[in-house]
């Protein structure tokens, strides 16, 4: 049977069905029984391309009734078919599979050696190293350390007015929610930072039974929705965050400015998911939609938040009291820090978040192209507290993609006391990275509140996986540190970075940026290329500057603003 001429060529397999869906029904009427269920899938596939052809939601499927749905089905696969089948070990974002194995091999407590050399260009642009010592420390035979205990892999956090210092570990798991990670998932993460002696992250839905059932160490993120210590408004309420804050499994209190994968955007988890848990932990009533506001009530202006800082310390009865943010416009943290010399509060520690963290689901446009990258945003910070004369009091962790030692140690080198991972401990407890978090279908139960599809993740074998990724990452910058001839990851200096400037130039992390001394910013005069010209705009008094860029650029000659 030929089609005629006239008949689109698009039409063609939707034409033979009904042709087929003909002959297979004259040949069943005709007492041919085995042709009735032929006809069957015929008839069904014929109503589809039907319905195809008269919805008007989809052109490919009007065009191509019944084969476009073959676009959609391979569509809807196409990230398995490119990460199991098409990427190489260097491919693959926002996590190549190099990383992603990296992860799971220590996780699992396999050796994560590998073979043949590596598979970086080592002339590229963006490449990067540490240059060894030929006089290295420890190695095979060396007495073993207690990677838990040992003074050279942990950081007291605690500044003047600090009661209660607390000793952490290097690596912690950084800031992700219980809702936003299923029960399972945030029980396994806690269970394994207690085995293993480090810290985990609240992040800003508060703490949850699942977080209390492992016992392990807690840094009780506060975000804007002052989950867990809010009133029936949704502001701060100061006694029931000291009644949670005596919990002894909260070390630090961390007030959430922003976050790297969506900085200046709040949230809104919708009505339908704030479940009887999820209002548990947050302190909202079940089944009401539960929105985090972009902007804090509690204070407005950099002094205001030194005030919050002072009254949370006191309220948590001298616990570390911080702040996360990722970097945006520099004369906003200056003028943190200017409030802070001109108040006297300082906080405990700072968190600085990288535009390339992560999170469940954010704006396309705020992941992308919204704030600073950790390597920028980190030495800032930084220079800006060595400058003021505040460095040596406040501590500042690092967060944003940290997962090997290299991570490590170039964070440590260019400022960071210690490092925080979320997708990290994410890989150890099962993810695949299949970029479905916000859709509630995780396949591997990490990301999900389906109870069937949480279950899939069994809560004592992945808390040992968390304890293990910890231990041999902490291992790994050990015997980086070591290497290196150093005594300790928190020797790492800028001047140990190595960084490729175009094709032939290569300089050290100390000459390849700009590092202040202590004070500098506080002199009288001071002309410091990316930074003077900011510091002139700060207001500790408002996040708003007092002068524009051209107006403080005639100040200084401050070329780079």
């Amino acid at each position: 049977m030929s089609l005629p001429a006239s008949f689109p060529a698009r039409y063609t397999i939707f034409g033979l069905i009904l042709g087929l869906g003909v002959i297979t029904l004259i040949l069943w009427l005709a007492g041919l029984s085995l042709f009735f269920w032929p006809f069957l899938v015929l008839l069904i596939l014929s109503g589809i391309g039907i319905r195809d052809m008269r919805q008007q939601r989809h052109a490919v499927l009007r065009n191509y009734p019944v084969i476009g749905h073959v676009r959609y089905m391979l569509e809807s696969i196409r990230p398995e078919i490119r990460q199991y089948f098409l990427e190489s070990n260097l491919d693959g974002t926002p996590f190549s599979r190099e990383k992603r194995t990296l992860v799971y091999d220590r996780a699992k407590d396999i050796e994560a050696n590998k073979p043949f050399g590596t598979e970086y260009n080592v002339y590229a642009n963006n490449y990067a190293w540490v240059n060894h010592s030929m006089a290295p420390l420890g190695g095979p035979g060396s007495t073993p350390i207690n990677l838990t205990d040992d003074p050279r892999l942990r950081i007291t956090i605690g500044g003047p007015d600090c009661k209660q210092p607390y000793s952490a570990s290097l690596y912690n798991i950084s800031a992700m929610s219980f809702g936003s990670l299923s029960g399972n998932a945030i029980q396994a993460l806690n269970r394994g930072a207690k085995a293993g002696g480090f810290a985990h992250d609240t992040g800003e839905g508060s703490v949850s039974r699942h977080h209390t059932a492992g016992g392990g160490d807690l840094i009780w993120e506060l975000g804007s929705g002052y989950f867990g210590c809010r009133d029936e408004n949704g502001n701060f309420d100061p006694e029931k965050f000291r009644k949670q804050a005596a919990n002894d499994q909260i070390k630090m209190i961390e007030i959430k400015l922003s976050q790297g994968a969506k900085p200046g955007h709040g949230g809104v988890l919708p009505g339908s998911k704030v479940t009887e848990e999820i209002a548990e932990a947050r302190g909202v009533p079940v089944g009401v939609e539960c929105v985090s506001p972009s902007a804090h009530s509690a204070f407005s202006t950099p002094m205001e938040l030194m005030h919050f800082i002072a009254q949370l310390r006191e309220l948590s009865n001298g616990k570390p009291v911080g702040f996360k943010l990722c970097v945006g416009h520099k004369w906003e943290f200056m003028a943190v820090v200017k409030a802070m010399i001109e108040s006297g509060i300082k906080p405990d520690f700072i968190v600085v978040d990288g535009a390339e963290g992560g999170t469940g689901a954010a704006p396309v446009e705020f992941s992308n192209r919204l704030g600073s990258p950790l390597r920028q945003g980190l030495p800032f910070v930084h220079n800006t507290l060595v400058g003021a004369g505040l460095r040596d009091d406040i501590k500042v962790g690092a967060s944003g993609k940290l997962i090997s030692a290299f991570d490590l140690a170039h964070a440590m080198a260019f400022g960071a006391d210690w490092a925080n991972s979320a997708r990290g401990f994410m890989f150890a407890i099962g993810c695949i990275q299949s970029q479905s978090c916000h859709t509630n279908r995780c396949p591997t139960g990490v990301a999900t509140q389906d109870p069937r599809r949480q279950n899939a993740l069994v809560v004592s074998d992945k808390a040992t996986r968390v304890s293990n990724f910890h231990h041999n990452t902490l291992k790994g910058l050990m015997d980086f540190a070591e290497s290196s001839g150093l005594e300790s990851p928190k020797d790492f200096r800028p001047e140990h970075i190595y960084l490729r400037e175009g094709h032939r130039v290569v300089l050290p992390g100390s000459a390849a940026m700009d590092w202040l001394k202590p004070g500098e910013l506080v002199a009288d005069d001071h002309d410091i290329a990316g930074y003077s010209t900011y510091w002139h705009m700060a207001d500790p008094s408002s996040f708003a500057p007092i002068k524009s860029v051209v107006e403080a650029k005639e100040e200084t000659h401050d070329d780079m603003a």
